[in-house]
C-alpha cells in the first residue's frame, strides 16, 4: 500500500511506533482538522505544505499508529521541520494538546530512526554539552578568549559602545564579519565555504561571553527588602547563567525589591527543557527528578523561571512523570508552583518598589514557550507599561516564531534564518530603541538576524528593563 502524503510504502496493521511512549491516540483524535492552526504555523506560512502544518503532522501520527505509513526519512522530515512553538495550541478551538504529541513522536524518532553519522554526532554533542553548565563553561571559554582579544583591538580598550546588556561592541564587529560577510559566501576557496550550514549557524549565533560571565553566580540567598511577601526559588538555567548572568541578577534584584526572599540552590542543574522538546523523554525525566528534589530541599513557596523554554517544561513535569508512582504526585505539586518571572511579578499585586522613568521605544517579542505553551502574554507587556516614559510598540505577526525554538536554529539553520529575518524586518518597521524578549534562545536568534540586517539594537529581558527602572539606571 502506498501513501502519497507520507511518501512511503507500508503494510496495514504494522504501526510505525513501538510501545514505549507512542503518541496518545486520544489526543490525536481531538483534532477535527478544522485548519485554524494553519496561519499560525511558521512552516506552513513559509511553504504552504499541508504535511508541514500541525493538522498534517497529527494526521501523519495517526497514519503511523494505524500502520498506514512507516518511519521513513520522508515521514521523519515533517517532524524535524516542526519548531514545536505551540502557536497551534493557541489557535486551536478544540483544545488539542500538541506538545505531548510532538514530544512523543520525536521520542520515537530519536530512538528508532537511523540518522546519518554526522547528524547523530552533531546532536550528541549538543546534548552532551548544553544541559551541563560545567561542560558548557569549558565549551564557551574560547568565546571568552575571543572577547578578551577583541576588546584589546578596540581603540578605547573595548569600552566603546559596550553597555550593561548585550549590544554589539567594536571588537564584535570583526566576529560578525567572519560570521556573515559576503566573502564567506561567495569565494569558493574561503575557509567559510568549507563549513557546514550547521557549523556556520553555530558561529552566527555565538553569544558574547566574557570571563566574568562564565564565573558569575547568583547569591544562594538574597533577603527581601522591606516586608517579606514570599520565598522564591530561582532556576539559574544553563545558557542563562553563563551567557546572560545579567538576567539572573536583574531577576534577583526585582524580586527582592518587591518583597521576596530569593533562594538559588547551588546544586541545581538543567531542568530538562532541551531534552524534552527534542523527544529525549527518559533524559528529560532524569533532569526533572533532580530539579524537583533540589527545590523541595529549598522549601520555597514558588519557583521563578526567567527562560521561557525552561518554564514551559517545568510546568509539564506532572505529565512527564505521570506514570512514575514515586514521582507523579511530587511532580504535579512542583509544576503547580512554577511561575515565569513576568507572571510572578504580576501576581504579587501592586508594586512596592518605585518605578523611575525610562524614555525608550520597546518592541516586545513574544517567546513562543511563554506566550503559547504557558499562556503568559499580557504580564510582560503590563510589566513594561508600568515603567513611566516607556513606549511599548505593537508588532505584526506576534504569534509567529522567530526561529529559535530550542536547538532548531542549530539543526535546521536555513529555515530558522528565514524566520529570523522575517521577524527582524517586522521589528525594524516599528523603529524601536530596544527589543525585549523573555528567552535566551530568542535573544541569540534575534541578535543574529539583526546583525544580518545591519541593526545593533540592545536585546534585553523585560526583567532587566524593570530592574533599570527600579534602580533608576539606564
Amino acid at each position: 500500500m502506498i501513501d502519497e502524503a507520507a511518501g512511503t510504502a507500508s503494510s496495514p496493521g504494522s504501526s510505525a511506533f513501538d510501545g514505549h511512549d507512542p503518541p496518545d491516540p486520544a489526543l490525536i483524535d481531538k483534532c477535527v482538522h478544522c485548519g485554524f492552526c494553519l496561519p499560525s504555523c511558521p512552516t506552513y506560512v513559509l511553504w504552504g505544505e499541508e504535511m508541514d502544518s500541525p493538522r498534517g503532522r497529527i494526521y501523519l501520527m495517526k497514519m503511523g499508529l494505524d500502520g498506514r505509513t512507516a518511519m521513513t526519512p520522508a515521514f521523519v522530515r515533517h517532524f524535524d521541520t516542526c519548531l514545536g512553538c505551540m502557536a497551534c495550541v493557541t489557535a486551536c478551538p478544540s483544545g488539542v494538546q500538541y506538545s505531548p504529541l510532538i514530544e512523543a513522536t520525536r521520542g520515537q524518532i530519536d530512538r528508532r530512526h537511523p540518522r546519518s553519522w554526522a547528524d547523530r554526532l552533531f546532536r550528541a554533542a549538543i546534548f552532551s554539552i548544553f544541559p551541563y553548565p560545567r561542560r558548557l563553561r569549558i565549551a564557551l571559554a574560547p568565546l571568552a578568549l575571543w572577547t578578551s582579544i577583541s576588546d584589546r583591538w578596540s581603540p578605547v580598550g573595548g569600552s566603546s559602545r559596550r553597555h550593561e546588556g548585550n549590544e554589539e561592541h567594536e571588537g564584535d564587529q570583526k566576529l560578525r564579519a567572519l560570521r556573515g560577510s559576503s566573502s564567506l559566501r561567495d569565494e569558493p576557496l574561503h575557509i567559510g565555504r568549507q563549513l557546514t550550514s550547521r557549523a556556520r549557524a553555530m558561529l552566527a549565533l555565538a553569544p558574547r561571553v566574557t570571563w566574568k560571565s562564565l564565573i558569575a553566580r547568583v547569591p544562594a540567598r538574597t533577603p527581601a527588602i522591606g516586608v517579606r511577601r514570599m520565598s522564591v526559588g530561582l532556576l539559574a538555567g544553563c545558557v542563562q547563567r553563563l551567557v546572560f548572568p545579567n538576567v539572573n541578577a536583574a531577576t534577583v534584584n526585582v524580586l527582592s525589591a518587591e518583597g521576596c526572599d530569593v533562594l538559588a540552590p547551588r546544586d541545581q542543574g538543567c531542568c530538562g527543557a532541551l531534552a524534552l522538546h527534542a523527544g529525549r523523554l527518559d533524559e528529560a525525566r532524569r533532569f526533572a527528578r533532580k530539579t524537583i528534589a533540589t527545590f523541595e530541599r529549598a522549601a520555597v513557596d514558588v519557583i521563578a523561571v526567567n527562560a521561557a523554554g525552561c518554564g514551559s517544561s517545568m510546568k509539564e513535569y506532572g505529565h512527564l512523570l505521570a506514570d512514575d508512582p514515586r514521582w507523579s504526585e511530587r511532580a504535579r505539586a512542583f509544576a503547580a508552583r512554577v511561575r515565569d518571572v513576568n507572571e510572578l511579578v504580576a501576581a504579587l499585586g501592586p508594586p512596592v518598589a518605585p518605578r523611575h522613568p525610562i524614555a525608550l521605544r520597546v518592541a516586545y517579542q513574544d517567546a513562543c514557550h511563554l506566550a503559547h505553551a504557558q499562556g503568559v502574554r499580557q504580564q510582560p507587556r503590563d510589566l513594561l507599561r508600568s515603567i513611566p516614559g516607556l513606549e511599548l510598540l505593537p508588532l505584526a505577526e506576534a504569534e509567529i516564531c522567530c526561529g529559535s525554538a530550542g536547538i532548531y536554529n542549530l539543526v535546521e539553520p536555513e529555515t530558522a534564518q528565514q524566520l529570523g529575518d522575517r521577524k527582524i524586518r517586522l521589528i525594524d518597521a516599528v523603529k524601536p530603541d530596544v527589543i525585549a524578549t523573555a528567552n535566551p534562545g530568542c535573544t541569540l536568534q534575534l541578535r543574529a538576524a539583526a546583525a544580518r540586517l545591519g541593526r545593533e539594537w540592545a536585546i534585553r529581558h523585560p526583567i532587566e528593563i524593570l530592574d533599570d527602572s527600579i534602580r533608576g539606571t539606564r
